[in-house]
């Protein structure tokens, strides 16, 4: 549907005599305005909630934007999905992709509950789940600029449905229509095993289905959109952790080309080893690294269902099978039985693939050829990215961060109360190593910066400043807010991903909420998450994200510009 034609146009009379009959008009009755929860797209008619009274917004949930990539469809690129008859209900979540459960993950009820804890390191969610959410101001404006979100969560893990990404918040503060979306999952999502290349289809081939479904989302974006009062013109994408680095894959992506105008990549990165310093870590991997773990489950697969006794034995036998064989035998498994194996044997590492068609085989070497999607970019890290990453920490020769398991965090965590009194100290979650952590060279804050150091900032570095020798639309900032109630602001503070609930202006319930969330910090919290999305809001309607209430001019990259806050009250400045 073009951008400027009424949503109303287009309308089957069945479905407006439903909504009549609805509304309690009749055959004599003058025709009632449609209710604004209620669009037509291309596909068919879709009704929403209308939350103007609690929330200032209009959502649609559970918008299938693919057909479901299961059976034959498996490790396929993403169909476009089906047109439908009648109106579509649309005020839930789709399901959660297919996963390991982890404690940033959906549990057994697509949702933060105390299911999460109990679905620890076992199959979660469900493969038909390409599915896209939609927020906007419930008003009748439209071209809204259109802010669309991946998630993160190491590309093996993550759900739209989590309480964090509730785009409500974010559409009525930056003005703007806000989207989520659900995208396939860890070996579902990235797998380069060669008896799944066919040769028709050199994108499907990439192994990249992941990065297909956003395309493929973004490609539905473009045509229904406007429906939604959102502008097709004008839409930024944006994406955390592992979204970012999906994000990145896209701007060097032919694949992705004209279906984005903006990107905001959060503490995240696109480098391979050979971009970067010796000693660091890289946020990519090469395509071999991929094939083969690739390989490996396909062995693994073939042992577990005892069709030869070890890996010399399961490469026979693969060996008498052809690529069709193979590819039967494996879309014929269960998702269930794949992740139990992929987990079982340590294969969980995903991310895309450097295949040289869907993601260029370098693709900092195609930016720095100006090879790649040319548009404004709005980048961030947090200040102590590593304290999320406390298992990485045997990669400097010590033992992990924390001393004790998801599980037990998680509950510690959900029966936190941020505004009691509290004998729980970081030495009842830190390792001894790491404790007290204000030890200088040793202590938990150095460790984890010397981990953010190697890991986020070499990769940071590495895109931010080839870009900025294409363009000069590159702005960064620094998010440093570390005002939990103690022990969790020592064992937190400002890490790796603790900027996303101030970005959509949601507190809780989630997983970190009652850690992080009180009582005290609340005036100094709603300000500075105030100004963080009035800034995405500027950056997704203009490309710059300078606006008057920031009280500073904030200069492209190198420059930074440091979002923080008191207890009372934010505090923003700008680094040169």
């Amino acid at each position: 549907m073009n951008k400027r034609t009424p949503v109303w146009v287009g309308w089957s009379v069945g479905a407006i005599g439903l909504l009549l009959a609805a509304c309690g008009g009749g055959s004599d009755a003058a025709p009632n305005p449609p209710l604004p929860e209620v669009r037509q797209i291309a596909q068919g008619t879709v009704k929403g909630s209308n939350d103007a009274k609690t929330t200032g917004t209009y959502a649609w949930k559970g918008l299938p934007y693919a057909q479901p990539p299961v059976g034959a469809l498996r490790w396929k690129a993403p169909v476009a999905p089906a047109a439908w008859k009648g109106v579509r209900q649309a005020t839930a979540f789709g399901h959660a992709c297919l996963q390991n459960g982890r404690i940033y993950g959906p549990g057994a009820n697509n949702t933060y509950d105390d299911t999460i804890a109990a679905t620890l390191n076992t199959p979660v969610g469900n493969e038909d789940c390409l599915t896209l959410n939609v927020w906007r101001p419930a008003n009748a404006t439209k071209d809204l600029p259109v802010i669309v979100l991946v998630y993160g969560g190491s590309n093996i893990s993550g759900y739209t449905a989590d309480p964090v990404y509730d785009g409500a918040a974010l559409a009525r503060s930056a003005n703007a229509v806000v989207v989520t979306l659900n995208y396939r999952l860890g070996v579902l999502g990235f797998l380069n095993l060669p008896q799944l290349k066919t040769g028709t289809d050199s994108a499907e081939d990439s192994g990249n289905f992941a990065l297909l479904d956003i395309v493929q989302a973004l490609k539905f974006l473009q045509q229904n959109i406007a429906a939604f009062g959102g502008d097709a013109g004008n839409v930024t994408l944006m994406g955390q952790s592992a979204g970012a680095i999906n994000a990145w894959a896209l701007m060097a992506s032919p694949t992705a080309a004209g279906l984005f105008h903006k990107i905001v990549p959060l503490s995240g990165g696109i480098s391979l080893a050979s971009n970067l310093p010796p000693g660091t870590i890289p946020t990519l991997n090469p395509a071999s690294t991929y094939q083969a773990q690739g390989n490996a489950l396909l062995t693994r697969l073939v042992i577990a269902d005892g069709l030869a006794a070890d890996p010399a034995g399961a490469q026979a036998w693969i060996a008498t099978q052809s690529a069709t064989q193979i590819a039967d035998y494996l879309r014929g498994k269960s998702g269930d039985a794949i992740l139990t194996t992929v987990l079982a044997n340590g294969l969980t590492g995903s991310g895309p693939i450097p295949d040289g068609t869907v993601l260029p085989a370098d693709p900092i070497g195609a930016m720095a050829a100006g090879q790649y999607n040319k548009v404004p970019v709005l980048a961030g890290n947090t200040g102590e990215e590593g304290k999320l990453f406390a298992p990485f920490l045997t990669l400097l020769g010590g033992p992990p961060g924390f001393k004790i398991n998801d599980f037990d965090r998680f509950h510690l965590m959900a029966g936190f109360n941020p505004d009691a009194p509290t004998l729980l100290t970081e030495g009842d979650i830190l390792d001894a190593a790491y404790v007290p952590s204000n030890t200088p060279g040793t202590g938990w804050t150095a460790r984890a910066g010397l981990l953010a150091s190697a890991f986020m900032a070499p990769s940071r570095d590495n895109v931010l400043n080839t870009l900025r020798a294409q363009q000069g639309e590159v702005w960064y900032y620094q998010f440093d807010w570390a005002q939990q109630p103690a022990p969790w602001n020592t064992v937190y503070g400002a890490a790796h991903a603790f900027d996303l609930p101030f970005l959509f202006g949601n507190f809780g319930p989630s997983v970190f909420a009652n850690a992080s969330n009180s009582k005290a910090n609340r005036p100094g919290r709603l300000a500075l998450s105030g100004h963080m999305m009035k800034t995405l809001g500027a950056f997704a309607r203009t490309g710059n994200p300078n606006h008057p209430s920031l009280g500073t001019t904030w200069e492209p990259w190198p420059a930074q510009l440091r979002f923080d806050a008191s207890l009372t009250e934010a505090r923003i400045s700008t680094v040169p």
